[in-house]
């Protein structure tokens, strides 16, 4: 049997698990405190919902009410959805990567990213009881990558790669906080180690991909009015963005990285 062939059929089980276990998480999530908002930057009478991790706030209209944790994990059919796309999501990177020592890492980021996609699509949040447990476990599963393959060069990747991606996210949060939420800050720490796992040209499209397919899709969903201007979530298009890379990254920049 084709390596690529082993690792995609591993990758897609062991998603597919993590997928039909994450309704369990999602309905376990608390829901999130009212923070309260700079007067600057929020209309006096717009709900708090966890502030500091909405994606992207439209001070011209008030926010919809967020829809409870429960209800999302309550939805019918949701674990075999979700299993089914990250099943998908790193079945095709594992046909991508082979038994690569990276391969643990997307199968996990698959399952993580495929959860916090649905979860910001309908509340425009993406939760840092999710997102900041994830980094000691992605850390770990990139210092593995690093032990079974090129060593010190993964490591000097993630760093970099983590401190550059994060940074310039920050630096657009602080730009312009209306056009970018801190949990999207947040959450680009992951998909940089992700990437940056994997090599320096699947960093570089990955990251910029998300920003491309965020300004694509965002036309597009306004222009269908299934979300309004600066208040559509920007998570998916990361994650999108992210897999992308891992998949056409090197493919794209030639043998750079």
């Amino acid at each position: 049997m084709p390596e690529s062939l082993i690792a995609a059929t591993l990758a897609a089980a062991v998603a597919a698990l993590g997928g039909l276990l994450s309704p369990r998480l999602i309905g376990w999530l608390p829901e999130p405190d009212p923070e309260p908002a700079p007067p600057d930057e929020l209309p006096a009478d717009a709900p708090a919902h966890e502030a500091g991790e909405r994606d992207t706030i439209d001070t011209t209209v008030p926010a919809p009410p967020k829809i409870p944790y429960a209800d999302l994990a309550a939805r019918p059919h949701l674990s075999a959805v979700l299993a089914l796309a990250a099943a998908l999501f790193a079945g095709s990177v594992g046909w991508r990567l082979g038994l690569d020592p990276a391969l643990p890492l997307w199968v996990a980021f698959a399952v993580l990213g495929v959860v916090l996609s649905f979860v910001d699509w309908h509340t425009r949040l993406l939760p840092k009881r999710v997102v900041l447990p994830a980094y000691p476990a992605l850390l770990a599963l990139a210092g593995l990558a690093a032990a079974l393959g090129d060593g010190n060069d993964v490591l000097v990747r993630v760093a970099i790669g983590w401190a550059a991606v994060s940074g310039v996210y920050a630096l657009l949060w602080i730009v312009s906080p209306r056009g970018i939420g801190y949990g999207d800050v947040r959450f680009s720490g992951i998909v940089a180690i992700a990437l940056a796992t994997l090599g320096w040209a699947e960093l570089l499209v990955g990251t910029y991909g998300g920003f491309v397919l965020g300004a694509v899709g965002g036309i597009v969903l306004v222009a269908m009015r299934l979300a309004e201007r600066r208040s559509f979530p920007f998570g998916p298009f990361m994650v999108l963005g992210a897999w992308v890379g891992a998949i056409w990254g090197s493919a794209l920049l030639g043998g750079w990285g």
